[in-house]
């Protein structure tokens, strides 16, 4: 880290505040790690939740699928928003409805408000998620930028796979409605960090006018831009292998392979290590290589490993091993497309990058929406973990292949050429 990444603040050519990658990093770590915790810290209380409530556990489900929604919806409002009033007062605003859907999820008295205020929930958290990628977006090139994407992809790999077991600790002092009590003093103190440590990211001279019509018209602009769109698509269906592991590696380790709570929780852990390693190697990476360069090798790779996972899986090889293994290359892989393919989809966007930050985090949560479900559909068991992992890695590279087309793009950095910041 040089000395101008040390220092709290520097101010780039547009006369914008930038702070250090550092605190930038914590901050909107934070911001992202919200609506994935939002999602799965609660899910060890789900049959008391249904208890509690007098319902079933497949209507409380739907809690889940209320919070993936707002998540989703929220983030295709939010982008335009910040980028006709920039990115503080969206951030802020978004943040303070999450405290206080927090609050309304700890006094629901029945399930039809728990699921209006976990949509409400949904759509407070999505504020953060999109728009740290947005102001990543403004400060940064697209190689810093995926560089800094690289830690926050990191968050957003980890808060999953903790998020139950926070909830459980959580649980095992208060009942279930001490989970929202959590959730929303987190986001009270996250905006009062937020309001603090970030700057207004977006000069008003780059803002555009918040029209309905120029807000459709900016979305018809990115979806005619075949390139945006392919890596979209490939950001999209590659978090369809996370979301296909989360959604049945419980069901996989403990039901078929007879694991215990505490040894699922280490092979849960092992599993992240592997993404976590990944998004850590790729900032180095990106010291050599073009971020569109990683993509592609990476998307090769997961893909492959994909399809291994899926004849180990089916096939019963290996056992325990014979999946945990292709599994954990499979993670590897995601943890080097994930961040590279919404930075170069955002690169020649700059113009729009809240809305387009928007586009990309509405696909991905739709995909998770639909991928957890699919998973129970086929079975819970391997075959339908590797079933789903499989199809979203190879349906993620033909995108890449087919449609995408980064290398073909001339408006990408070279390999080794210095990043110019904005």
């Amino acid at each position: 880290m040089t000395l101008a990444d040390d220092r709290l603040t520097q101010t780039d050519s547009n006369g914008v505040r930038r702070p250090s990658q550092l605190r930038l990093a914590v901050v909107l770590g934070a911001l992202v790690a919200l609506g994935p915790l939002s999602i799965d810290m609660y899910l060890p209380a789900l049959p008391k939740i249904a208890a509690d409530l007098l319902t079933s556990e497949s209507t409380i489900q739907l809690t889940l699928t209320g919070t993936l929604l707002g998540l989703g919806l929220g983030q295709l409002l939010v982008g335009p928003l910040s980028d006709a009033l920039g990115r503080r007062r969206p951030l802020l605003a978004g943040a303070a409805v999450h405290v206080i859907a927090s609050v309304a999820c700890l006094v629901a008295p029945n399930i039809e408000l728990l699921m209006v205020a976990r949509v409400l929930q949904g759509l407070g958290a999505s504020a953060g998620m999109v728009l740290a990628l947005a102001m990543v977006r403004d400060l940064y090139d697209e190689r810093e930028g995926a560089t800094l994407l690289s830690r926050l992809i990191l968050v957003m790999g980890v808060s999953p796979v903790l998020a139950p077991t926070l909830g459980s600790a959580v649980l095992s002092w208060t009942d279930w409605r001490g989970v929202f009590v959590a959730l929303g003093t987190l986001s009270l103190l996250i905006a009062v960090y937020a309001a603090f440590a970030l700057p207004e990211t977006l000069p008003r001279t780059r803002r555009r006018p918040l029209e309905l019509r120029d807000t459709l018209r900016t979305y018809g602009g990115l979806l005619r831009d075949r390139g945006f769109v392919g890596l979209v698509l490939v950001a999209g269906f590659a978090m369809a292998g996370l979301f296909g592991f989360v959604a049945g590696g419980s069901f996989v380790f403990q039901g078929q392979f007879g694991l215990d709570q505490g040894q699922f929780g280490l092979m849960f852990g092992a599993s992240a290590v592997w993404l976590i390693a990944a998004t850590q190697l790729n900032a180095r990476l990106l010291r050599r290589f073009a971020p569109h360069q990683i993509l592609v090798t990476g998307s090769m790779f997961a893909s492959a490993s994909g399809l291994l996972l899926l004849v180990t899986a089916g096939t019963g090889f290996g056992g325990l091993y014979g999946v945990a293994i292709p599994l954990w290359t499979v993670l590897f892989f995601t943890g080097l497309v994930l961040p590279n393919a919404p930075a170069v989809a955002l690169a020649a966007h700059g113009e729009a990058a809240g809305t387009a930050a928007a586009l990309l985090g509405a696909v991905q949560f739709g995909v998770g929406a639909i991928t957890s479900p699919t998973v129970g559909l086929l079975g819970n068991d391997a075959p339908a973990m590797g079933v789903v992992m499989a199809a979203g890695t190879v349906v993620a590279t033909l995108f890449l292949v087919l449609m995408a087309r980064p290398w073909q793009r001339d408006d990408l950095p070279a390999p080794g050429v210095p990043a110019v910041t904005h």
